[in-house]
């Protein structure tokens, strides 16, 4: 079992910026691929960004790309999502997950609400 908690998000005027972490426990973090999704109100919920066990390999949806920045910390089991340059469609629970290979995530955090306002 690997147990995810998110933290950072908040309220922030287009344009600005916000750092999302994850930490994980339980299991050897470096094994997992480790991704970013979100929910916005009244849409399913979609992939942001993944990065690669060791972080050598990173990938973006279209919309965040030049925008986000995935990376992770193996020694203090973090994974973080540098979010810059924020617009309102952004708005949106933001969700870290773990996973064996990319597109199929077993664990899942809670979330973290992230709110812009324009």
């Amino acid at each position: 079992q690997v147990q995810l908690v998110e933290s950072g998000g908040g309220l922030v005027q287009a344009g600005g910026s916000l750092r999302l972490s994850c930490a994980a426990s339980g299991r050897t973090f470096s094994n997992y691929i480790m991704a970013w999704f979100r929910q916005a109100p009244g849409k399913e919920r979609e992939f942001v960004a993944y990065i690669s066990q060791l972080g050598g390999r990173t990938n973006y949806v279209d919309v965040v790309k030049g925008r986000f920045t995935i990376s992770r910390d193996n020694a203090k089991n973090l994974v973080y999502l540098q979010m810059n340059s924020l617009k309102p469609e952004d708005t949106a629970v933001y969700y870290c997950a773990a996973g064996s290979a990319t597109m199929q995530y077993d664990y899942w955090g809670q979330g973290t609400q992230v709110t812009v306002s324009s």
